[in-house]
């Protein structure tokens, strides 16, 4: 591991060396404000305000740099400006050529520009958090919450990056007016939707992006997938090996693979209360048949994630012949009239629940350039099954016998899905291409499922946050040498979670709080859905057929309000702002929801529903990206990484909602809805209490 002191001596460029931070000096300094403090009990108070003098001091250096050379930049296209208005004229070719190579000189100065800001930001961010573990305190979060909302404040001027996107804002201008437009007299800010592609301008904007919080659809998409973005940019041996794992067929094996189990779950709700009934059993059975599938995949989730450190391939065959098997079982159990088959059927589609290894497959093979649009088709392909799911069912209305085995609209899913299952399990043998792994127990750090590495950021402000977990902070991930004896080793300091406990330890209140939120957010969908069969139908008298095109049109919702929230609210309004506000309105759509009159109708089922349903779909993209940047560097990758921690909150969620669905319908359908709703209700209103309670600490 290359110590970031080497590292920054090396990426410096030598005519501004003295504008970088001095890092060497800051280190120095935190070390001996630690002993100051173990040894002579200096007053923090002291050491804390000479710090964040000597902090501001490094920091205004650097942004005034950046300033004088954004100043210089503009000047220099100001200048160019002029000859291109001369050249519009009298238009010369050789001279057309050489003023569009003058555009992007000043662009690749402008890119030497955005590595200077990169390496200082990654160096202020490592100095905060080798001062909270020497010192013992949690120095950060004061330090980047005064400083970034502070009306004058110097960290936005270098992180909002104002002033570089005009730079770039006029060489894609001045680039594409040069470039023949076939005559058209419309600029960029006329066709916005149409990107300039020039190869100076497409690194600068990677460049930027490495730098900047993405708030674009693509970029929510992949947050809401807990699929992330590394924080450096790879090297090109790096890239090499990216490409020679990626395979396109396998990347869209692991998509079908996500869109089928979606299907899976939801092709059984409109009609899991027929079944129950047929076999015997209470219409609210359907909460045991429908929650059996989570309570399996609880203990699937932990399985898959550790055997993707081995194989990609192995498990997907796994998944399939499980799958193949639970749907068998679940559409045999009619004519063996055995509700014991049922559920075993679902317990064992859930065992086959390989969503772990769709999303390490993204992250581990899928190349950086295009792993952000991996990301946002895994989330696409999980809405789209979720909504075709219960609108296959509605289409499967029908009855007749083949021999023994009957035919109808509660064992269609199961061996339509049996097929399907099938037909992906002969597609995986034959197209599957295993990735080349360098060593066996080889495990990418760039683990999706997991989250980012840090703990709290600037507000929109860089991708790599500035503001780490009380434990990752604890760490000190840049190999330097400079160690007291009671210190971890760098390397060992990285290593990831080896069991739960280890995990759950990592989890500081912050990240507690968006787990929780996670939860009650899984917990109120799962009510909702399914509990919409039995209580539609004994409010509404609805058919299987209206059942079906309700939560077909629910799902139908999920992409695009993510398209709205990541294209435009995310650009103006904080995450955390977000969250709380999507909160309140689940909380309003539950409270809607309850049955608190003699007639309960129609538009008032339909419009809580959609209230609740919307807004957690808006929650749990907002409630990802946050949990992304709060979690700790070493649930990033392994086993027992935070992914699997999102996913058993929210799978717990979905069986403790299943059992409540239940339980409840032992006191009666007539209040199956209220009894069912209470707990969402306290579920929600406790999140909001820790949301208020953690809200200036997510950034």
């Amino acid at each position: 591991m290359v110590a970031f002191g080497k590292k920054l001596k090396e990426r410096q460029f030598p005519e501004w060396q003295k504008y970088y931070m001095n890092y060497k000096l800051m280190k120095k300094k935190v070390k001996q404000y630690a002993q100051q403090i173990q040894v002579s009990g200096q007053d923090r108070r002291h050491v804390l305000k000479e710090f964040s003098r000597m902090l501001d001091t490094q920091i205004e250096k650097i942004v005034l740099f950046v300033l004088e050379q954004q100043g210089v930049l503009a000047g220099r296209i100001d200048k160019l400006g002029e000859q291109r208005a001369a050249l519009e004229e009298q238009p010369d070719i050789s001279q057309i050529s050489e003023l569009r190579e003058a555009y992007r000189e000043v662009g690749r100065d402008l890119l030497k520009l955005l590595h200077f800001v990169e390496i200082n930001a990654t160096g202020l961010r490592k100095i905060l958090k080798k001062f909270d573990k020497r010192c013992g305190y949690r120095f950060t979060d004061y330090y980047v919450s005064s400083r970034s909302n502070h009306p004058y404040s110097q960290l936005q001027q270098v992180f909002k990056h104002v002033g570089i996107g005009a730079v770039v804002g006029a060489l894609s201008r001045n680039l594409a007016d040069i470039q023949d437009r076939q005559g058209s007299y419309l600029s960029i800010y006329d066709q916005p939707s149409v990107t300039f592609k020039d190869p100076v301008i497409d690194t600068i904007k990677a460049a930027v992006d490495r730098l900047t919080h993405s708030t674009n659809f693509l970029g929510f998409l992949g947050q809401h997938a807990l699929i992330i973005q590394p924080e450096e940019i790879p090297t090109p041996q790096e890239e090499q090996a990216e490409e020679e794992r990626y395979h396109f067929m396998s990347l869209v094996l692991n998509l079908a693979n996500t869109f089928l189990y979606m299907v899976n779950t939801y092709i059984i709700v409109p009609t899991a209360d027929d079944y129950s009934l047929s076999l015997g059993a209470a219409a609210t059975v359907c909460g045991v048949i429908i929650g059996s599938m989570a309570v399996a995949q609880v203990f699937s989730s932990i399985y898959f994630s550790a055997w993707s450190n081995k194989s990609y391939f192995r498990p997907l065959v796994f998944s399939s012949i499980v799958l193949l098997l639970g749907n068998t079982m679940y559409a045999l159990a009619y004519d063996l009239d055995s509700l014991t088959v049922l559920i075993a059927g679902r317990l064992f589609c859930g065992l086959g629940s390989a969503r772990a290894v769709n999303r390490r497959y993204i992250s581990d093979c899928v190349p950086l350039k295009i792993r952000m649009q991996a990301s946002a088709a895994f989330v696409s392909a999980s809405a789209l099954g979720m909504a075709c799911g219960p609108a296959l069912a509605g289409l499967l209305q029908t009855n007749f016998k083949i021999y023994a085995l009957t035919f109808n609209q509660v064992t269609l899913p199961g061996w339509v899905m049996s097929l399907a299952w099938l037909v992906y399990l002969l597609w995986v043998w034959i197209s599957f291409k295993e990735p080349h792994r360098e060593t066996e127990d080889h495990v990418v750090p760039e683990e999706v499922d997991a989250g980012t590495t840090e703990n709290e950021g600037l507000e929109n402000g860089l991708r790599q946050p500035l503001i780490l977990s009380s434990e990752d902070k604890k760490q000190d991930e840049d190999g330097d040498p400079e160690y007291d004896e009671s210190e971890e080793a760098p390397e060992e300091s990285r290593k990831p979670a080896t069991s739960i406990a280890s995990a759950y330890r990592l989890l500081t209140p912050s990240v507690k709080v968006q787990l929780l939120i996670y939860f009650m957010l899984k917990y109120a969908m799962e009510i909702l859905l399914s509990e919409s069969s039995v209580i539609t139908t004994y409010y509404f008298n609805w058919t299987t057929s209206s059942v079906a095109i309700f939560l077909a049109c629910l799902g139908l919702t999920v992409l695009p309000v993510n398209i709205i929230v990541g294209s435009y609210i995310s650009n103006m309004f904080e995450d955390r702002q977000i969250l709380l506000a999507s909160e309140i309105m689940v909380c309003i759509g539950i409270v809607l929801s309850f049955n608190i009159s003699s007639h309960y109708s129609v538009p008032q089922y339909i419009c809580s529903a959609l209230i609740t349903f919307v807004f957690s779909e808006v929650l749990e993209g907002v409630n990802l990206s946050l949990l992304s940047r709060v979690m700790s560097s070493r649930l990033a990758r392994g086993t027992y990484n935070g992914g699997l921690l999102s996913t058993e909150a929210g799978t717990l969620a979905r069986v403790v909602a299943d059992g409540t669905i239940t339980l409840a319908g032992y006191l009666g359908e007539n209040k199956l809805l209220n009894i069912t709703l209470l707990p969402s209700l306290a579920i929600c209103i406790g999140s909001i209490a820790a949301t208020l309670l953690t809200y200036n600490s997510l950034f």
